[in-house]
């Protein structure tokens, strides 16, 4: 097996990646309207939020519209709130009403359908918003569409040449070419409703049809047959139906089902079906993120596919949704494709429900498969994995099913880890860093097999490349010079050595001097023999003695011991001006908490300057040496800021100098950023950076 490393740190809200179902992970969006402008999907949900003071507590309740893009869909862009009740000319301020919308395109422009509550009146009225590119500016039309009351519009562009509008339970009526208004010719027809008869403007296409409290239809054309799909309620709860006709007003023609009822008794289920490069989607929702609130939805993505006479596959729900994962991509793997019998899934917490949800494999042989990831952008990689265990056991992430090829095996002992390592909130979710073992090629079906007599729960996965940070420098490299702000990007770096820090406020600066003044291997500040990048030191660290304990919870002082280790020197050169040791440490499988971090450098001068000063900024205690001198000490627990200390006036001498650091890490995320400058605070950058002496 691998070396193995494991660090534990706040686990978030999982809501930067949106690859799996529910497809947008930080705010509920329910009633998805997709649509495909300029190569890209569109979504337009109605926003559901909890009901503000004074509103119904058990209803359904909206404010504004957002909306997303994505490519590949998994990665959505949220472009933000395009329309917001209080600032709609015609609807009623305060009512919370912004239900199911859609968007088309004609001639250049973009036109947002949505209903609301109109200040004057009862029921619901229709109204436009227009843009010129889909995700806005949106200008709200100042009124209503004249004709139409109700709710869910849904605009189809029709071969014919002509748009058409439906809405509610299934009426349909023709558009003028301004988008804006019914038709001259737009049909008329009496309606009853309990004891009251009325005129509704279009024409009912769900007439005859199974249409219990049907709402939120939705038209498109495919393969010379027009579809109206439309949620109903079969008996409790709403499925997702649809008919065909050969004309876009009907008549229509019942053929069943696309969506049986949601599983845990959700309501409603509003829905839309786009083609996507040459793929088609059904868009529905669901209430994962409020299992016991289904008026807080959230939109889910299926593939969808016709049989050849033109009819529709009934659509099962899943939580995998659709899209290939990048290795590199933060992967929900609870969201899995197939598992067996025993593997459940939960929200890990039910407050905050945004933080996603876990998988848990009870018991040895338990597994779960994840499909689709594609391991083409892998080039030297390691696997970051969280996951909690009820004990000490294992648990193997391999390729395509539970037989597969072993990619990684991750020991899980939470009793141990807890005490060493910093912990998330829960005080259970560890994240652990762990070496390949095999790398598969292409896209493929990731399995998580339990391998130990304890429960796994797992929360996500990623592969990150050892490089996504730094870049190996090569011997032989030519020299460069510091960045047009003058920061130094290229180090040799050492592996972390162990250092047990109970708490940052220890770091004064006579602790500083008293202890990193030691020497903790040897060469230490040999100026004369620098190390080479893959070269070997033994190094002493400090742990702590007696056996796992979290220091925190002692009221006296750490008791701690000498280890000895065998760490390995790298030439690296930072991808941005801050040199994210954290990161550095993750990557060649070290403890990147509770470390001493040992970087030098050579600088190259063509002639000496004299007046310059140094300047430093780091995440953790450090300390600076330059020319075997030492030059500046930043103490205490502190934020890395650039130019956070500067040193006394220095001179770098002509030909080569060295410039060496000691980083002390406790709990955070390390990192630092070093430049020269002169009198006038201005970046210094004359110079050569090569590692290696000339």
């Amino acid at each position: 097996m691998k070396t193995l490393l494991s660090t534990i740190y706040l686990c978030l809200a999982a809501s930067a990646v949106q690859a799996q179902n529910p497809i947008i992970r930080d705010q509920y969006t329910a009633d998805p309207a997709a649509r495909v402008f300029n190569n890209k999907v569109y979504l337009y949900p109605s926003h559901d939020i909890l009901p503000p003071e004074g509103q119904r507590q058990d209803w359904f309740c909206m404010e504004d519209y957002h909306v997303f893009s994505s490519e590949n869909l998994t990665d959505w862009t949220d472009h933000g709130v395009i329309v917001t009740q209080n600032k709609v000319p015609w609807v009623k301020p305060n009512s919370y009403s912004m239900w199911a919308p859609d968007c088309v395109e004609r001639n250049g422009k973009y036109y947002f359908y949505f209903p609301s509550a109109p200040k004057d009146g009862r029921g619901f009225g229709i109204g436009v918003a227009i843009a010129d590119r889909p995700e806005g500016p949106f200008v709200c039309e100042p009124e209503p569409i004249k004709g139409i009351s109700g709710i869910d519009p849904c605009v189809l562009q029709a071969s014919d040449g002509n748009a058409y509008i439906f809405w509610g339970p299934g009426r349909c009526a023709k558009l003028k070419p301004n988008m804006k208004e019914l038709a001259d010719d737009t049909p008329k027809e009496k309606v009853k409703w309990g004891d009251r008869e009325f005129e509704m403007m279009g024409v009912n296409c769900l007439k005859g049809l199974p249409s219990r409290q049907a709402e939120g239809p939705f038209a498109f054309e495919y393969n010379g047959n027009y579809y109206l799909t439309y949620p109903y309620v079969r008996e409790k709860t709403e499925v997702l139906a649809y008919a065909m006709s050969k004309n876009p007003m009907g008549p229509y023609e019942y053929k069943g089902l696309i969506m049986a009822e949601q599983p845990n008794g959700c309501w409603t289920n509003h829905h839309s079906i786009v083609n996507y490069k040459g793929q088609w989607y059904l868009f529905y929702h669901h209430n994962y993120f409020s299992p016991r609130d289904d008026k807080r939805r959230s939109a889910c993505i299926e593939k969808l596919f016709f049989n050849a006479d033109g009819t529709i596959q009934e659509v099962k729900q899943t939580m995998r949704g659709v899209g290939i994962n990048k290795a590199t991509e933060k992967i929900e793997i609870d969201r899995y494709s197939t598992a067996s019998s025993d593997v459940t899934t939960a929200l890990i917490d039910t407050i905050n429900t945004f933080r996603g949800f876990q998988a848990t494999l009870p018991a040895k042989g338990s597994w779960l498969c994840y499909a689709d990831v594609d391991f083409n952008p892998i080039i030297d990689a390691y696997l970051v994995v969280n996951a909690k265990a009820g004990g000490n056991t294992e648990f193997c992430i391999r390729e395509k099913n539970a037989k597969g090829k072993v990619i990684a095996r991750v020991p899980m002992n939470v009793i141990t880890q807890m005490g060493q390592f910093r912990r998330d909130q829960s005080g259970q979710w560890l994240t652990q860093t762990v070496n390949l073992e095999y790398v598969p090629k292409g896209v493929t079906d990731l399995c998580v097999t339990c391998e130990g007599d304890a429960e796994v729960s797992i929360n996500w996965v990623q592969f990150k490349n050892r490089h996504s940070y730094f870049r190996s420098v090569a011997a032989n490299a030519a020299a460069t010079q510091p960045d047009a702000n003058g920061f130094i990007r290229r180090w040799m770096l050492l592996e972390p050595i162990d250092y047990n820090v109970r708490s940052n406020t220890i770091l004064t600066d006579s602790y500083m001097n008293e202890n990193l003044t030691k020497t903790y291997f040897k060469g230490q500040f040999d100026d004369k023999k620098l190390p080479r990048d893959g070269e070997k030191v033994t190094a002493t660290g400090i742990a702590l003695a007696g056996g796992p304990k979290d220091t925190r919870m002692q009221m006296g002082p750490a008791q701690t011991k000498e280890v000895k280790q065998t760490l390995r020197w790298h030439a690296v050169e930072s991808e941005s001006y801050n040199v994210k040791v954290f990161r550095f440490a993750e990557a060649y499988g070290c403890q990147p908490y509770n470390s001493l971090f040992w970087g030098v450098t050579v600088i190259d001068c063509s002639e000496e300057m004299d007046g310059v000063r140094l300047a430093i900024g780091s995440n953790g205690a450090s300390m600076w040496w330059l020319n075997g001198e030492q030059v500046l000490t930043l103490d205490g627990d502190r934020r890395m800021v650039e130019d956070d200390c500067v040193s006394q006036r220095l001179i770098l001498k002509k030909g080569r100098n060295i410039l060496r650091f000691a980083l002390v890490n406790g709990p955070g995320l390390s990192d630092l950023c070093a430049r020269f400058v002169d009198e006038q605070g201005k970046p210094v950058t004359n110079y050569e950076v090569t590692l290696f002496s000339k």
